[in-house]
């Protein structure tokens, strides 16, 4: 996949030859590696809208939270593939609010989620990342078919991918990091991880030693402390570009 152009601020200093000439060491790359939903795709208004659309508007916000609470419970037990966890949890979710599923619904999150939409700065920002010269890769708690339709969607292309049907296991467990350092041999000084979830990706971004940004869209309180702290993703070129001139 097409690699930005690396800025010369991201190279190595400049090194004098056997003549007198400057020699350019090797670029270095640098890498940011992405947590996908909420994070790039905007995934609670996509689960919110087939809340609305299975069981009315007015239940929605709250069955939206308790089912983030449920999945993330039902990702701790053996692994499944993340289709299989969305009809899972929403089987448990009717059961818990006894609720009337409508007969054939069972698979209604897996299903609409290809049609979830990145927000709206999503792909600009990435645009600009890459064109600082960052490699950009995801991290998923996703399979391999659901994501190819999420990246499709944001419509930029990712140097590297990593979902949990590759490692079997979700995050906040190692694997996907460590996937990714294997595969790419990318250097732990020249990278950053950016997601929304303190839980899934900055707490264990922090046990790995990573520098991370936090993407705090829902106005949370920042426990544990990410690196750089942002909103929305429209100002990530910069914080990426700080967080590496503060590592140089």
């Amino acid at each position: 996949m097409p690699g930005g152009v690396t800025p010369l601020d991201a190279r190595v200093p400049l090194k004098k030859g056997a003549h007198g000439g400057n020699l350019v060491s090797p670029v270095i790359d640098r890498w940011a590696t992405f947590d996908c939903y909420g994070t790039l795709i905007d995934w609670r208004s996509g689960i919110e809208a087939e809340f609305e659309r299975l069981f009315g508007p007015e239940p929605a916000p709250h069955l939206l939270d308790h089912y983030l609470e449920i999945e993330v419970d039902v990702q701790r037990g053996a692994y499944r593939l993340y289709g299989e966890v969305l009809g899972l949890t929403l089987e448990r979710l009717v059961r818990e609010e006894e609720l009337a599923l409508p007969e054939g619904e069972e698979p209604a999150l897996a299903r609409a989620l290809p049609d979830w939409s990145p927000f709206p700065e999503t792909r600009e920002a990435l645009g600009a990342a890459r064109e600082r010269g960052w490699k950009l890769a995801v991290l998923s708690n996703s399979d391999r078919d659901l994501i190819a339709a999420s990246i499709e969607r944001i419509g930029v292309d990712f140097d590297h991918v990593v979902v949990a049907e590759d490692v079997r296991s979700y995050k906040p467990a190692h694997a996907h990091w460590e996937r990714f350092f294997a595969d790419t041999g990318a250097e732990r000084e020249h990278h950053a991880h950016v997601a929304a979830s303190l839980y899934h990706d900055i707490a264990p971004a922090r046990e790995l030693g990573l520098r991370s940004v936090w993407i705090n869209r829902l106005g949370e309180e920042p426990n544990p402390p990410p690196d750089r702290e942002l909103h929305d993703l429209s100002p990530l070129a910069d914080a990426l570009d700080e967080l590496a001139a503060a590592s140089s």
